[in-house]
């Protein structure tokens, strides 16, 4: 679909709709998979509301979400309630709409524009009524649906999440880039760090804050499922030590 087209889509009006009591959207994004988008986006979600802040979490990745599993939810027994749109359930103090409600974690072989479609279907009925912070687990890479989902967005603040590897690092630096270009407003975490190569000169390169850098914590992997063990892992102070600093940025 062109974007003068898009810009006629009524799920695009509805979406700007749901979001305006919104105060502060956060995509979190990685250039690559792999590099703890996901679980970051979940803790992070979870200290935001444990610091009083009204709080929702979306996983945007509708081929593949998975942020349902770190917060252990079964989307088999858990629905959300439709009530001038679809109301995200309440998990563990966090607003969170998810997919994988409706896909009870089936194969969504969705590709090209079904996935543009999917998208916006989730954010023009997804009904948020009044959040400080809405986080927004996008899909990885630098995809037609990932940027699309930036486009889509009100005001985006992006954090942008990399590891240490060399690899990870060529990838952030063209996302960095490409959001210096575009004039949105950005932040670089650096995840599953256990020495080497911090990435602060990448953020003072690109004019992003720089939030710090989050420990390589085995522990993560058993306390996958529950909200309360995740926030007691090393990587989840760490986390908090980063939102902490989002918060403060963001005013809220």
């Amino acid at each position: 679909m062109a974007r003068g087209e898009a810009v006629l889509d009524p799920r695009l009006a509805g979406a700007r709709q749901m979001l305006s009591r919104v105060r502060a959207v956060v995509p979190v994004m990685s250039a690559k998979g792999g590099v703890g988008k996901t679980l970051v986006a979940v803790i992070a979600a979870l200290h935001a509301a444990r610091r009083g802040r009204r709080t929702g979490l979306l996983d945007l990745d509708v081929t593949s979400p998975s942020a349902h599993i770190a917060l252990g939810v079964d989307p088999g027994s858990l629905q959300p309630e439709e009530k001038n749109g679809v109301v995200p359930p309440l998990v563990a103090g966090v607003r969170f709409m998810t997919v994988a409600y409706y896909t009870w974690d089936r194969p969504t072989p969705l590709r090209g524009q079904a996935v543009d479609d999917a998208i916006r279907e989730v954010l023009a009925v997804t009904n948020w009524g009044e959040l400080d912070l809405l986080i927004v687990d996008t899909p990885p890479g630098l995809r037609d649906e990932a940027l699309d989902t930036l486009e889509y967005l009100p005001d985006p603040r992006v954090v942008a999440v990399a590891t240490p590897s060399r690899l990870a690092r060529a990838g952030v630096e063209r996302l960095l880039a490409l959001l210096e270009e575009q004039g949105q407003p950005r932040y670089l975490l650096v995840n599953m760090y256990a020495g080497g190569d911090g990435l602060e000169d990448l953020a003072e390169k690109y004019g992003a804050r720089y939030l710090g850098r989050v420990r390589l914590d085995p522990s993560v992997e058993e306390a996958l499922g529950d909200p309360e063990k995740l926030l007691s892992t090393g990587m989840a102070r760490d986390v908090a030590e980063a939102v902490d600093r989002l918060l403060e940025d963001l005013g809220i």
